[in-house]
């Protein structure tokens, strides 16, 4: 197991320090700049474009964030680069360009979002866009195939597993997915306590959460996990002594 105890050093930005989509849109080089300056880890989303380049954008269609309709695996990144994200300056960045905005100064928490059918090659230009980096990186997904990818691969990162769920029949699925030798979990914070997670902080697995937006959910997660991934409210004015 990988030694990720600075995964737990600071509140994890979900989506870059944005302001709820009202003037600092998430997933942009505004919001990752933010969390930069108030020495935030970052959380983010990768997708995959017809060019087989990973941009950070967490919707599967561009027509929430960019007003446009359109799937975004169905665009370039050099298409995607043109829009602009919530009608500000900013555009849907690249990884490149996004690693070179923060350039290891906080953490990188990065999250594939997957297609099943249509991931050939998506986790091999993951690792290959990161080789070089010099900061903290670990890399998370839902997609059970992904984290296979990325071991096959023999990423150099911590690999975590995104999950949610309170029933038993989903941790079965959760547990399928830690014999990958996953070294962390990303949990949604209302599904805890559950039995799954609190065997696997047992076996020694770092547990972050999703989405805290208030400080009676932060104060859930301190509970029963060691960090959270916020918006919506400055953790630097709530932090649990």
């Amino acid at each position: 197991m990988k030694d990720i105890s600075w995964l737990k050093a600071q509140p994890i930005a979900h989506r870059g320090y944005h302001d709820m989509n009202r003037e600092v849109w998430e997933n942009t080089l505004s919001a990752f700049s933010r969390a930069a300056e108030a020495g935030f880890a970052i959380e983010c989303d990768l997708q995959y474009t017809a060019d087989s380049i990973p941009v950070v954008f967490h919707d599967d269609t561009t027509e929430r964030l960019c007003g446009i309709r359109g799937d975004v695996r169905a665009r370039t990144a050099g298409e995607l680069g043109l829009m602009s994200v919530g009608g500000t300056k900013d555009k849907v960045p690249t990884l490149s360009q996004m690693l070179r905005l923060v350039n290891g100064r906080v953490p990188l928490v990065i999250e594939l979002k997957g297609r099943r059918g249509d991931d050939e090659g998506f986790a091999a230009a993951v690792l290959d866009t990161l080789e070089g980096y010099k900061g903290q990186v670990a890399l998370m997904s839902f997609d059970h195939w992904l984290l296979k990818d990325l071991k096959a691969l023999d990423a150099p990162y911590p690999l975590g597993l995104t999950a949610e769920g309170a029933e038993p029949e989903r941790f079965f699925v959760h547990e399928e997915a830690m014999q990958l030798g996953l070294d962390f979990i990303s949990y949604f914070y209302g599904h805890l306590p559950n039995a799954f997670i609190s065997k696997e902080r047992a076996l020694g697995h770092t547990i972050i959460t999703w989405t805290v937006r208030d400080p009676q959910a932060q104060e859930h997660t301190f509970a029963h996990a060691d960090q959270m991934t916020f918006e919506g409210f400055d953790p630097r004015e709530t932090m649990i002594s």
